[in-house]
């Protein structure tokens, strides 16, 4: 109950100003552009939507992390920081539920991009199915930004730093499995290593779900990053609490 509570004030904040409207307003323009120029969608004559899927990682790296950098900075910056933990609700509902209020606006900028499903339908027949797993890849792609950028966005008061800092983790999880990545350990590192620095990549675990393909590893993959960084996101939140 204290989770939904928290969940639903923080959701509220975002459209207490206009800065929730003008970044619906560009996440949907960019992701218009990436799939009807940028992604060649006119010239491929294909009714799929594998040109909007195929720029979404890059799209989201600096997307996620500019919802994430407020969760925590602007609390320490106001100094509300004190005053939220001494709410009568246990740290980890505050952390999971001001989580779930930034996942939850990440959700409906994806829902408004529904229009864009429907156009290809209308413009073809495509395989709904490989879609369906695409936007639920997205999704999860999304909820571990997040989870990345509530966490480090804690460790400072600054969101600048807190954006950077989500970019840059953000980044190296997703080129990790990138082959230009695991060359360069391929020439010193035991097999074992190179191929667990392969399966943290965040986008070879999103291009499965992006084909249509649902793996349990893949699912686990994403509940395990996410759980993670809100563990360290608690583990932060109660550090600084304890410092005082």
């Amino acid at each position: 109950m204290a989770v939904l509570t928290i969940m639903k004030r923080e959701f509220v904040s975002y459209f207490t100003t206009p800065v929730a409207y003008v970044f619906l307003v560009i996440f949907l323009v960019m992701q218009g552009l990436f799939t009807f120029y940028l992604g060649s969608f006119y010239v491929r004559e294909q009714a799929n939507l594998s040109a909007f899927f195929e720029y979404q990682p890059w799209l989201f790296l600096f997307l996620m992390p500019a919802i994430g950098m407020r969760l925590w900075a602007e609390e320490r910056r106001s100094g509300t920081f004190e005053l939220l933990l001494t709410l009568p609700v246990s740290l980890a509902a505050v952390v999971v539920g001001k989580y779930l209020a930034a996942l939850m606006f990440a959700g409906l900028a994806l829902m408004l991009t529904v229009p864009i499903w429907i156009t290809v339908n209308w413009l073809g027949d495509p395989d709904n199915g490989v879609i369906a797993t695409g936007y639920m890849g997205s999704f999860l792609m999304a909820a571990s930004y997040l989870a990345i950028g509530s966490a480090l966005s804690a460790t400072t008061k600054n969101q600048v730093i807190a954006f950077i800092l989500a970019v840059t983790v953000c980044f190296l999880f997703l080129v990790s499995g990138l082959p230009m990545v695991l060359d360069s350990f391929s020439g010193w590192a035991p097999d074992e290593f190179v191929l667990a620095i392969a399966n943290m990549s965040l986008l070879s675990h999103f291009y499965n779900l992006q084909k249509g393909v649902v793996v349990l590893s893949d699912l686990i993959y994403f509940a395990a990053m996410i759980s993670l960084w809100l563990w360290v996101n608690l583990v932060v939140i109660e550090s600084k609490r304890e410092a005082g």
